[in-house]
């Protein structure tokens, strides 16, 4: 009985040896750092299981050129092969998709896909940091790195070069069908089993992969991966610069509030370090910088508010540029703009202007109030001093002329701890 317990685990355990493995991850939405990490990550992850393969299931309007780039790098050096799918059906490989799909080992598509629209403008803006004007020459520089790098990829992978050069230049962009005809890509599946089915017995890299029936394994993203992918987002920048401006002007109109400028600093610093990974334009940041010093200009100049009328267009039409030559997936939306600028104006006009025009108020507390007070001696005083009772305290009173206990008398001045007084006149 022993001897066939061990026969069948034996035999479990070399059916288990031999069952293939597929790793799987999913990528929907724009290409950023974390999106570049993830990828990474799981492409060491699935190397070191020794799966059959990787496939990434991809639906993005493109990214950042930097982001691809670290990306197809990992592609062409992984010992693992990687077989990019871009679906589900109505998923599309757009801009830095285009860049990685093509670097992929197998590019595969679902029915109702498309790929293409990989012009350099639409994957991270230009090498200044996306600035709206950016000269000619700049651009046909930029525009002829994507169109090489492209070229060597489609080369390097024996797909359409004509056709990835055009995706570049001209924003070309094609349907699955179209893909698979042009030899873009190289298999069309309806979804992930019907993939495993073609890429069964498929030769990558002088070796058969073995797909049937494998189990697919997906690779979901860590903390870390989530955190980065939540906070390398236009909307969390434009968040950070408005607790930045916040926290800074209500600490510099309310100084000893301390809070808000701690809060304004930390954010302050975030918007830059994010600010030198995003496709920000500096135009737009310029015209929200204006739209500051025009709302505290106001608070101190008589305009009527004509300077806080031109700081919410300003702040308005910063915002609206502030990433309008960036990917689709890292452009700011007006669900965003609009709000931040209604609460920027309001916290300027009401609360900021509140505490500045507050400091600007006389004094009305404190030994600054006392000249000119009435109140009674509270025994005879002369120059030789005597005692009044002032806001809760006793003081030392003196006077050039005797005043009696009982009396009215006049603060005319302090000096240390001591009152000179003068008869109250009727």
């Amino acid at each position: 009985m022993r001897r066939w317990i061990f026969i069948v685990a034996a035999m479990l355990t070399c059916a288990a040896a031999d069952a293939a493995q597929v790793g799987l991850i999913k990528i929907d939405g724009a290409i950023g750092p974390a999106t570049a990490s993830f990828i990474s990550r799981a492409i060491d992850l699935s190397g070191e299981r020794k799966d059959e393969c990787l496939i990434i299931q991809l639906d993005t309007p493109g990214g950042l050129l930097d982001s691809t780039k670290v990306i197809v790098q990992k592609f062409l050096a992984a010992s693992v092969p990687i077989v990019v799918y871009v679906g589900p059906p109505g998923a599309h490989a757009g801009s830095a998709g285009c860049f990685i799909t093509i670097a992929a080992d197998v590019a595969a598509m679902a029915p109702t896909t498309s790929i293409g629209a990989a012009h350099p403008v639409s994957i991270g803006g230009n090498p200044t940091g996306g600035e709206e004007k950016a000269d000619d020459t700049m651009k046909q520089k930029l525009e002829n790195f994507a169109t090489s790098y492209i070229e060597t990829i489609a080369a390097k992978r024996n797909r359409n070069v004509e056709w990835a050069k055009s995706s570049v230049k001209e924003s070309a962009a094609i349907s699955s069908e179209k893909a698979l005809d042009i030899n873009v890509i190289d298999l069309i599946a309806n979804d992930l089993p019907d993939l495993l089915k073609q890429l069964d017995g498929r030769e990558v890299n002088d070796r058969a992969l073995k797909t049937a029936g494998a189990t697919i394994v997906e690779i979901p993203m860590v903390a870390r991966e989530k955190v980065f992918q939540l906070l390398w987002r236009p909307e969390v920048m434009f968040l950070l610069m408005l607790m930045a401006i916040y926290g800074i002007i209500g600490e510099l109109s309310n100084p000893g509030a301390i809070l808000p400028g701690v809060v304004g600093g930390i954010a302050l610093i975030l918007a830059l370090y994010m600010a030198a990974i995003l496709p920000v334009n500096i135009a737009g940041l310029a015209l929200i910088g204006l739209a500051m010093l025009l709302f505290i200009a106001d608070i101190y100049a008589t305009t009527h508010g004509v300077l806080t009328a031109g700081g919410i267009i300003s702040f308005l039409l910063g915002a609206l540029m502030l990433f309008n030559r960036a990917e689709p997936g890292f452009r700011l939306s007006l669900a965003y703009i609009i709000p931040g600028v209604v609460v920027t104006a309001a916290f300027f006009i009401f609360i900021v202007g509140a505490g500045l025009r507050a400091q600007l108020l006389p004094v009305r507390v404190g030994l600054e109030t006392m000249p000119g007070k009435t109140v009674n001696a509270i025994s005879r005083i002369d120059a030789s001093g005597g005692k009044v009772f002032v806001e809760g305290e006793y003081w030392n009173a003196v006077s050039d002329a005797p005043i009696e206990s009982g009396q009215p008398v006049e603060i005319i001045a302090v000096t240390g701890l001591t009152l000179k007084v003068k008869p109250k006149s009727n």
